[in-house]
């Protein structure tokens, strides 16, 4: 690690959220710039892009509620609920000033949708790889309940792996892109100590079923109502922008957000933000210095 993590809790709506912070303490001349990691990640990976900036940010990331080392809900999980924790997070560290976003994946879509429903909050939003899902059909509907429906009568288990040799190797498995070390970094990241073995972190429920349909309609509302300079970058060799179709298309985004700015990651998968930090790293500063 070439900038040493600072790691800390704070009670975020009533849940002891884990933050982590790199470079200095922001002010109100330099209000921090906030780094949201995507869905069965943690707020760590984003180590390997904050190393290659060049300057030195005041950057403040979180774990999201049920990842990494913040806490479990009691009563689940609910999209709604990451908006406001991300709103309660703004008003506490730049409660003066539109905030910087950087999200990649869940977190790219949660700060551009944001960005619609408060624009007089956000002053810039880079997305790595947050475009939404796929839009789905009310027929799917009934499964996808029933299937809840039968994960919530029993507790999930925590996925164990038997050392963390085992569980980097996995992670290399799972992305091939990773080199040795960013696959052992991830999987420290994504795990801790149980007894003689190590376990996945988070809360096992982010796998079930989600009872609520997508409606990508409602998330193109959104991004209609943004005003922040936006900046997203795809990875080239990413299978995940092949399953929207034609809403995948570049045409398609500029129609809905006509200042976007797109970039294409030569050689990056979704994680881009590990596999290509090189390339990422430099477009996202440089995106943060213009706005």
């Amino acid at each position: 690690m070439l900038r040493e993590p600072r790691r800390g809790t704070l009670r975020l709506r009533g849940l002891d959220i884990h933050v982590t912070r790199w470079g200095p303490e922001p002010s109100r001349a330099a209000p921090p710039v906030f780094l949201l990691h995507g869905w069965q990640d943690t707020c760590d990976t984003f180590q390997f892009m904050v190393d290659l900036f060049e300057g030195d940010w005041p950057l403040l990331a979180l774990d999201w509620r049920g990842f990494g080392r913040s806490e479990w809900p009691q009563e689940g999980y609910w999209f709604s609920d990451y908006f406001a924790d991300l709103e309660a997070l703004l008003e506490e560290f730049s409660p003066a000033a539109p905030a910087r976003l950087i999200g990649h994946s869940m977190g790219g879509n949660i700060a551009s949708l944001y960005a619609g429903l408060r624009p007089e909050r956000v002053r810039c939003v880079a997305s790595l790889e947050g475009f939404g899902l796929p839009q789905t059909s009310a027929d799917r509907a009934p499964k996808q309940l029933q299937k809840w429906l039968d994960q919530a009568k029993s507790p999930p288990s925590r996925k164990e792996y038997e050392s963390l040799e085992q569980l980097t190797a996995v992670v290399q498995f799972r992305y091939p892109r990773f080199s040795a070390p960013q696959a052992a970094f991830v999987a420290a990241a994504w795990s801790e100590p149980h007894g003689n073995r190590v376990r996945l972190l988070g809360d096992p429920r982010h796998r079930w079923a989600n009872p609520v349909r997508y409606h990508r309609d409602d998330a193109e509302a959104c991004w209609r109502s943004v005003k922040a300079p936006m900046l997203m970058l795809l990875g080239e060799e990413s299978d995940y922008l092949e399953k929207l179709g034609e809403d995948g298309q570049e045409a398609a985004f500029r129609s809905i957000i006509p200042h976007i700015e797109i970039a294409r990651i030569a050689g990056a998968g979704h994680m881009l933000h590990i596999e290509k930090a090189g390339l990422v790293a430099p477009l996202v500063e440089r995106f943060l210095s213009e706005h």
